[in-house]
């Protein structure tokens, strides 16, 4: 199958944009896609950013008709722990009707499965029924930080009458699945900094301020023992769901067990007063991605540490801030400060929630496409990831953007063995193209 080749192909480029190293290999992984897209007949241009490359394709736009432009991005994650892999993390491996490698579902897969449709409908008709602008970015796994002030150079380059993206999940294999809305995001690292140097926990314990405890009980305040985020003013203006959403994501079964038998945790837990979907789609969070300090090695070091570290996230919902929401964190953190310490905040990448009305006009497409393409009733849910550049679409293109995703909740995106399923590449294949005749009429 030439279009599984040309996946595998791709999946080959260690294109891992947080890694300086692997700078030649993204390079490499951009240049690949241009010659694979001027080969089906596109006009391409590979633009230079600050960081990676922006790759720009079109066919002959013709006037009088939709105008669409597909994102994707092709660079992903870092492999490790490389040991917890079954095969080596980039070399594509075929079993279980699934492709095992880094950048299998997130966002290879799915790249790829569109060029694929776009290919065999150029290669069978010699154009395609809308005017089409690929904009494909290596930088989305770090948070996509050239790629607005790109659409805002490039405006009237770009102008279009909708996105499409598929970077998003499947409730189920063969479930068609549109995502109308996605969590936004705000992350911080706080630093806390204690004594000039290490400490003899024997000599100097009880006498000065401990990081690492500090730390510990900075991470802690974020929730109560509900589960609720505890900082003042995070929940202030936040939207309910609506009744028919409620009902609508009931109706998909049980995402209670769902995620126990995905997560392997002993119970759930989370704010009281929702559903486990309904925590993970619409819910603001708080959560403690890594904390640090001291002695990491085997046995015991008897030190007090100099300073130890929280880095934390907020995954946001409509009408909530990210700018607003750091700014409240910082407050709480610096509140719950003792003496004898000092905090240090870093603020990291931030991004909008995105919200869409799934029964618009081009929402009402994308959904008949869907049901061509799967067949049955089409699941309408938000998602709790977030894709920033979506916000940006709608701010810079003044657009909205189609979320039809092809990720299983097994495909481990972003963890060891990620993969993405044989049968989901090939119904992304025709999802492209039901998507554009739905989208020409």
């Amino acid at each position: 199958m030439p279009a599984l080749d040309d996946l595998l192909t791709c999946l080959r480029f260690p294109s891992v944009s947080t890694d300086p190293k692997h700078q030649p290999d993204v390079r490499a992984c951009a240049a690949w896609l241009v010659e694979k897209l001027r080969g089906m007949g596109l006009t391409v241009e590979l633009h230079e950013t600050p960081g990676h490359p922006v790759i720009v394709a079109k066919n002959a736009h013709q006037p009088g008709r939709r105008t669409v432009l597909l994102y994707g991005h092709y660079d992903v994650q870092p492999p490790e722990p490389l040991n917890e892999w079954r095969s080596p993390a980039f070399e594509p491996t075929i079993r279980d009707a699934r492709v095992w490698c880094r950048g299998a579902t997130d966002n290879k897969g799915q790249l790829m499965a569109h060029i694929s449709g776009i290919a065999e409908t150029l290669a069978q008709h010699g154009d395609l029924p809308v005017n089409l602008t690929i904009l494909f970015e290596g930088e989305e796994e770090i948070g996509s930080p050239n790629l607005k002030p790109f659409l805002e150079a490039h405006r009237e380059e770009l102008a279009c009458d909708v996105v499409a993206i598929s970077d998003t999940g499947m409730v189920a294999p063969g479930v068609g699945t549109f995502t109308y809305g996605l969590r936004g995001i705000a992350c911080l690292e706080a630093r806390v900094h204690g004594p000039a140097i290490d400490l003899h926990s024997g000599i100097f314990g009880g006498a000065v301020a401990n990081p690492a405890t500090v730390a510990a009980r900075l991470a802690a305040s974020l929730h109560d023992a509900e589960g609720r985020v505890a900082i003042p003013g995070f929940y202030d203006g936040v939207r309910d769901l609506q009744d028919w959403e409620r009902a609508a994501w009931a109706e998909l079964g049980d995402g209670e067990a769902e995620t126990l038998e995905l997560t392997g945790s002993p119970a759930l837990f989370g704010e009281p007063g929702y559903t486990e979907r309904e925590r993970r789609w619409a819910r603001p969070t708080a959560e403690v991605n890594g904390i640090g300090g001291g002695w990491q090695g085997a046995g015991s070091k008897t030190v007090i540490p100099r300073e130890a570290f929280v880095k934390i996230s907020f995954r946001l919902v409509p009408d909530q801030d990210p700018a607003r929401i750091l700014d409240l964190a910082e407050a709480h953190l610096r509140a719950h400060m003792p003496a004898g310490a000092r905090l240090e905040v870093h603020r990291g990448h931030t991004g909008q929630a995105y919200l869409m009305d799934p029964g618009s006009p081009f929402g009402q497409a994308a959904r008949r496409a869907l049901e061509k393409t799967f067949g049955g009733q089409v699941a309408l849910i938000r998602e709790g990831g977030s894709i920033p550049i979506v916000q940006a679409f709608k701010d810079v293109l003044g657009v909205d953007t189609l979320l039809l995703g092809l990720a299983l909740p097994d495909c481990q995106a972003h963890a060891p063995n990620e993969n993405f399923p044989i049968a989901s590449f090939e119904a992304g294949i025709r999802l492209n193209q039901e998507l554009l005749r739905a989208l020409a009429a």
